[in-house]
């Protein structure tokens, strides 16, 4: 290949790069921006001043919009899934490690939940609730439909993680009488406690960002996506964006938290190796 060709590929390369972070981070920079309004300023360019007053108004009393209740409703069903998630996935790792009649059937019924359009299985979960007799709930109706979301993603990843771990680590431990739950404990579950953390984190931020799974199933009180969404048609006030740049902060540290755990667990390995 010439080097006239390979310039050409690296800059076209290099423009669709630039697109695409453009495209991606071009909406997010607008509400950045916009939400360092001053008081008077609106939801449009140009800025008129520049001040932190929407962020202070965020925490004042809205005629529309409950955000401290919301982010609250939407930390704890994000918690909620997260941590059934982490537990489900891993044992269902650990149980196709081995063989087992109706593994194929159970595998393709976990993961058929992704291929059904998300607002349909939000539809049929709160029907299913009303028929029952039983009120739709953010923790009850909205926690199983954010569940059939995010459990098939975290199953997808163990079963990625379990495909190259060597079993010889365990078979080792057993050989110096290291019992199951000794070799679960001090083998297996430090070597994959970094993708545990990213499967947490994984279920966290799908629960926490969904929309769809939760517009028929959360009941009367609204989680934090369909609060902002229920402003955009209400709020005039550039305080939706100063909400936006503070839920994506807000999601941002908790990637980098998962990150910098990921990374001392990893250093801690290598010592030990």
């Amino acid at each position: 290949m010439s080097h006239e060709k390979r310039t050409l590929e690296f800059y076209v390369l290099a423009v669709f790069f630039a697109g695409f972070v453009l495209f991606l981070y071009g909406p997010l920079s607008a509400v950045l921006i916009l939400s360092f309004q001053g008081p008077d300023g609106g939801l449009t360019f140009p800025l008129n001043g520049v001040s932190v007053h929407w962020f202070y108004n965020l925490f004042e009393q809205q005629a529309v919009g409950d955000f401290g209740a919301s982010f609250k409703r939407s930390f704890s069903l994000g918690l909620m899934v997260m941590v059934v998630n982490v537990l489900v996935s891993l044992l269902a790792g650990l149980a196709f490690r081995r063989k087992f009649k109706g593994s194929t059937v159970l595998f393709y019924l976990t993961v058929a939940s992704l291929v059904v359009p998300s607002i349909i299985i939000s539809l049929g979960i709160g029907v299913v609730f009303q028929q029952l007799g039983l009120k739709p709930a953010w923790y009850s109706s909205a926690f199983g439909a954010h569940l059939t979301w995010t459990l098939p993603f975290g199953v997808l990843i163990m079963f990625a993680v379990f495909n190259r771990f060597s079993p010889s680590y365990e078979e080792a431990a057993r050989d110096l009488g290291a019992t199951s739950w000794q070799t679960f404990r001090h083998v297996l579950l430090p070597m994959i406690a970094p993708s545990l953390i990213g499967v947490g984190l994984f279920g966290f931020t799908l629960s926490y960002d969904e929309f769809a799974r939760t517009l028929m199933t959360a009941g009367t009180y609204n989680t934090l996506p369909l609060e902002i969404y229920g402003m955009t048609t209400n709020v005039t006030t550039p305080v939706l964006y100063a909400l936006g740049t503070v839920t994506t902060l807000f999601s941002f540290t908790i990637i980098l938290l998962a990150l910098a755990i990921i990374l001392v667990m990893r250093r801690r390995q290598a010592k030990l190796v």
